[in-house]
């Protein structure tokens, strides 16, 4: 790639040195910054419906500009009717510069799109700094035409930073813009 991200560049620029000062770190190494981005689709039915397989792999190739890789089933679940070695999903991992375009485009493009959203939970953390939510639709991106979807699916992000506690993970996060939930009281 011939050019940064432009959020990798706001970081570099404007992050690193505003993280700096607000939490008191001495070394720029000490900044917590983005590790990777982790997206997982789940389709229970895939065994059964190969076809919703195909148009999740498809619509997460598109969203994310990367192919994604099929996960499947390590046990068997006989009250799912799944067997061990079945197709249930796929997922993909960002990094480097397709990590910071997915969440440019997540935060100013995708997230306005959900209907009556107040915010991210906040208190999704993981103890280690990392944050985890799920989207109820994969519609709520451009990249998606709505006419191709035959059934709406979710799907889990995990954002996984280098901050040591969630309160620094926090701190990341609010920089870059992610919406967290105002804190009723």
């Amino acid at each position: 790639m011939s050019q940064k991200p432009r959020l990798q560049e706001r970081y570099e620029k404007e992050i690193v040195p505003a993280l700096k000062e607000r939490l008191g770190l001495k070394n720029v190494m000490n900044v917590p910054r983005l590790e990777k981005i982790s997206l997982n689709m789940g389709i229970g039915t895939a065994h059964e419906e190969p076809a919703l397989l195909d148009q999740a792999i498809s619509h997460m190739g598109r969203i994310t500009g990367q192919k994604p890789v099929i996960t499947t089933a390590k046990t068997a679940v006989s009250a799912f009717k799944i067997r061990q070695g079945f197709n249930v999903g796929c997922k993909v991992t960002l990094r480097k510069a397709k990590m910071y375009e997915f969440l440019d485009r997540l935060i100013t493009i995708a997230i306005p799109r959900i209907k009556d959203f107040r915010g991210l939970d906040s208190k999704a953390f993981d103890g280690r700094g990392n944050f985890a939510f799920g989207i109820q639709e994969q519609l709520i991106f451009p990249e998606i035409v709505p006419d191709s979807v035959a059934k709406p699916q979710g799907m889990h992000i995990v954002i996984t930073t280098t901050a040591k506690t969630d309160d620094r993970g926090r701190a990341l996060l609010e920089a870059f813009g992610v919406p967290f939930k105002k804190n009723a009281g």
